[in-house]
């Protein structure tokens, strides 16, 4: 009798692994479970002309704790959409939270009324409610989709979009992957944005130590103590750290192990898409080269390289091709090297690739400050209109930055940004093999021609780090009356100085833009996304050929939260409402 009790309690808790097992394998949709074949054109996507998405409450685990999440269709990430160019889509998006929820598309070229930014191109989706997206498909590519609205994008509201291309794929492949990088805290990111509130540098747990200046790892106590005068932390690369974040691929931590299968000699086309909150990685799978074909969705001359930065809401698809029966680990590295993923790319499930150890933290210099190697360091943020002997240059002075209004919001201005479009980036200044540099890109076909841009505008992301505040011209979105207006079909080259001592990937929505990189103009790539480096500064040309009023804002969501969004009005030239 006491053994057949015993076995009863075993067969139940042996029923309750394997419900459990099965709910794990429920949190993610097909293209994302735990080993992938590759992608099919049909099995476990959603296509066709009429979709119907879900938004709502899910439970999330991932190494072994599990959190409250908000879901598409109740997987994380959500399904993947596949659409083909040339097809018109419908997409119906019901709500069942208790609040107000949207879904943008980004990347797509869509009608603004469909863009899906609450109180600019449409009201939001109330509580009950469903609201059908309705618009064609007009060009092909990787990008994604994730909500808008409050900080639902950090708990887990996004998904990956492919649209196959109407005619021939210019890109060979035999097997394709999608790889969809986040990061994920069991901390609510309302609670994270108070502590960050509270001290700027909160999650900042690699700052530098007595011990780290005696063995020669830190900056000289020269020159910490010149940094310190000024108020700045070399070590301020990420706002929330490893210390806070789990980093995942196809919402998998490097516990479980999300593995890609392939067979040797294929061709392999991985579709690499940032969905961060607020973490830029460091790309790489040691032991193999990545090709990178597209980026943003856009077509690329193809570019060999061993690793590449991917920021926030950026895409970058890249073909590999291992030839040995092995298992590859695909590495995605916070760029302040607090934590990393590992995924697998292996010739059968079960293969595990190896982890590296994290590289040495990196610090900030100079140039990340806007400021020639020449220029001394020293001057006290406490006096904001003082000057300090930088070259007769202020740091916050209206001179170094007209337009920009001065208030407590920004701590500085740099004395001498530089364009930073051939630089390598933060953190990988120093690797020894191959780094894409955003002057390595050119699209792959040449624009039709295009007028020189019919005017310029200097646009400055600013700051002030210590007390969090974010801001374009010192101005934050709730503060700014007007907005950035063009008319319809005119042609603007922007140039973005960033203020700030962290990098900045701005988006603007509903429109691509040429890279000004210096490649010839009929070769800019295009793109939707930039990274701004600290301290420099990148020029883009856009033509405003889209009529509306769209989003333009940094996608790191804590600091387009808290003020890093300007607002632009696209208008035919009479200024008549589009």
């Amino acid at each position: 009798m006491n053994k057949m009790i015993l076995d009863r309690r075993e067969l139940i808790r042996a029923a309750a692994g394997l419900a459990g097992m099965a709910s794990l394998g429920s949190m993610f949709p097909a293209w994302a479970q735990a080993t992938s074949k590759g992608i099919a054109p049909t099995i476990g996507t959603l296509s066709g002309e009429d979709i119907a998405l879900t938004v709502g409450h899910s439970e999330f685990t991932t190494g072994g704790k599990s959190g409250h999440a908000i879901t598409v269709n109740g997987t994380l990430p959500g399904p993947l959409i596949r659409l083909k160019e040339g097809q018109r889509v419908r997409l119906s998006v019901a709500n069942t939270l208790a609040e107000d929820t949207s879904i943008h598309w980004h990347g797509l070229l869509v009608p603004f009324q469909f863009d899906g930014v609450p109180g600019l191109s449409f009201p939001g989706i109330k509580p009950g409610e469903t609201f059908v997206y309705d618009f064609p498909i007009l060009h092909a590519g990787t990008y994604w989709y994730h909500s808008h609205s409050g900080m639902q994008e950090a708990m887990g509201q996004f998904g990956p979009i492919i649209i196959d291309p109407a005619g021939e794929d210019p890109v060979v492949y035999d097997r394709e992957h999608v790889l969809m990088l986040s990061d994920w805290s069991f901390t609510h990111p309302h609670q994270l944005m108070t502590r960050l509130k509270q001290s700027g540098g909160y999650f900042n747990a690699q700052k530098q130590t007595v011990g780290g200046l005696l063995a020669g790892k830190d900056q000289p106590l020269k020159e910490r103590m010149e940094w310190a005068a000024m108020r700045m932390d070399p070590t301020d690369i990420s706002d929330v750290t490893g210390s806070a974040y789990r980093y995942l691929v196809n919402g998998h931590g490097l516990e479980e192990n999300w593995t890609g299968l392939f067979k040797p000699g294929e061709k392999v086309r991985l579709r690499i898409i940032n969905a961060s909150a607020m973490t830029n990685f460091n790309f790489r799978i040691p032991g193999l080269s990545m090709k990178i074909v597209q980026v943003d969705g856009q077509h690329v001359e193809p570019v060999e390289v061993d690793e590449f930065q991917i920021a926030v809401a950026e895409t970058y698809d890249v073909i590999v091709e291992p030839t040995e029966a092995q298992a590859f680990g695909i590495i995605g590295e916070a760029i302040d090297r607090s934590g990393l993923v590992r995924a697998t790319l292996a010739p059968a499930s079960g293969m595990v690739g190896a982890v590296p150890k994290l590289r040495a933290r990196p610090l900030l210099g100079m140039k990340d400050m806007g400021m020639d190697h020449q220029m001394p360091a020293v001057l006290d943020l406490s006096q904001p209109d003082t000057s300090a002997d930088h070259g007769s240059m202020k740091m916050r002075d209206p001179a170094n930055a007209p337009g920009v209004k001065m208030s407590p919001a920004v701590a500085t201005i740099s004395p001498m940004p530089a364009d930073r479009v051939g630089d390598r980036p933060t953190g990988l200044e120093n690797v020894e093999h191959r780094v894409l540099r955003y002057s390595d890109l050119k699209s792959l076909t040449p624009h039709p021609d295009a007028p020189a841009p019919s005017r310029s505008i200097d646009l400055h992301l600013t700051a002030n780090m210590e007390r969090y505040m974010w801001s374009l011209d010192g101005e934050r979105l709730s503060e700014r009356t007007e907005p950035l207006a063009f008319r319809h079909m005119e042609r603007v080259r922007i140039n973005l100085i960033n203020d700030t001592m962290m990098p900045h990937p701005i988006h603007i929505h509903g429109h691509f833009f040429e890279l000004v990189n210096g490649q010839d103009a009929a070769k800019q790539p295009l793109k939707h996304t930039v990274n701004v480096l600290p301290g420099g500064k990148i020029a883009i040309d856009l033509t405003a050929d889209a009529l509306g009023d769209w989003a333009m804002h940094c996608h790191m969501m804590f600091h387009m939260d808290m003020g890093m969004f300007r607002i632009v009005k696209v208008r035919h030239e009479e200024g008549a409402p589009a």
